[in-house]
């Protein structure tokens, strides 16, 4: 479990592909600290389990093993040695909620259709499929890359958010540009919602 408050970026430092799956090796300086194998970190907001922790011979480095279901449904396939990614640790039973519950299991992915810089802020619009635009409201929570953001406005393909100063320049979204694809989280309690209603019909 995670808020969507995102840490650090870290920096894709390989990729393996093999017939098991993918191997994916991140550069960290905040999450590494301490961070033990079988330990869980959202990257790009996708719930991982760390294969290799950092040592003295790999400082910094993080290795995980996704399958191949995992890597083509979200943007992680897009990744390139030298890319970077949103990074957050699982949420301590003892931390503070900054943002809402986040699952780290992607829903499906947008893209980034409208980007405009709005005084210091930057306003996002995203074009989603109609699957999880449903589960979208106005003022409600979605998790972008791993990103607790408010929902701003909802339209029928798209909907829109602004990203403040201090989150444009801790994240990925300073690099990402119209056309980007993104993964995406919606609330869990709407599709709980969903599902209860279903069950009362």
């Amino acid at each position: 479990m995670f808020t969507g408050i995102v840490e650090e970026t870290g920096r894709v430092q390989d990729i393996q592909t093999h017939s098991g799956g993918i191997t994916l090796t991140v550069k960290s300086r905040v999450c590494s600290r301490g961070i033990r194998v079988g330990e869980s970190l959202a990257v790009n907001g996708c719930c991982l389990t760390v294969k290799r922790a950092a040592s003295r011979t790999r400082p910094g480095l993080l290795s995980f093993d996704l399958l191949k279901e995992s890597w083509h449904l979200t943007n992680l396939q897009y990744l390139q040695k030298g890319s970077e990614v949103n990074l957050e640790r699982s949420l301590q039973a003892n931390g503070r909620l900054g943002g809402h519950f986040v699952t780290g299991h992607v829903d499906g992915m947008g893209h980034i259709s409208r980007r405009e810089q709005c005084g210091a802020d930057l306003k996002l619009e995203i074009a989603a499929p109609g699957k999880l635009m449903r589960y979208l409201a106005y003022k409600g929570s979605v998790t972008v890359d791993g990103i607790s953001l408010t929902v701003a406005a909802v339209r029928a393909r798209h909907f829109t958010v602004w990203i403040i100063p201090h989150t444009l320049n801790l994240t990925v979204l300073r690099v990402r540009q119209v056309g980007d694809p993104v993964n995406l989280e919606v609330d869990m309690l709407a599709k709980y919602l969903e599902r209860f209603l279903s069950l009362k019909k």
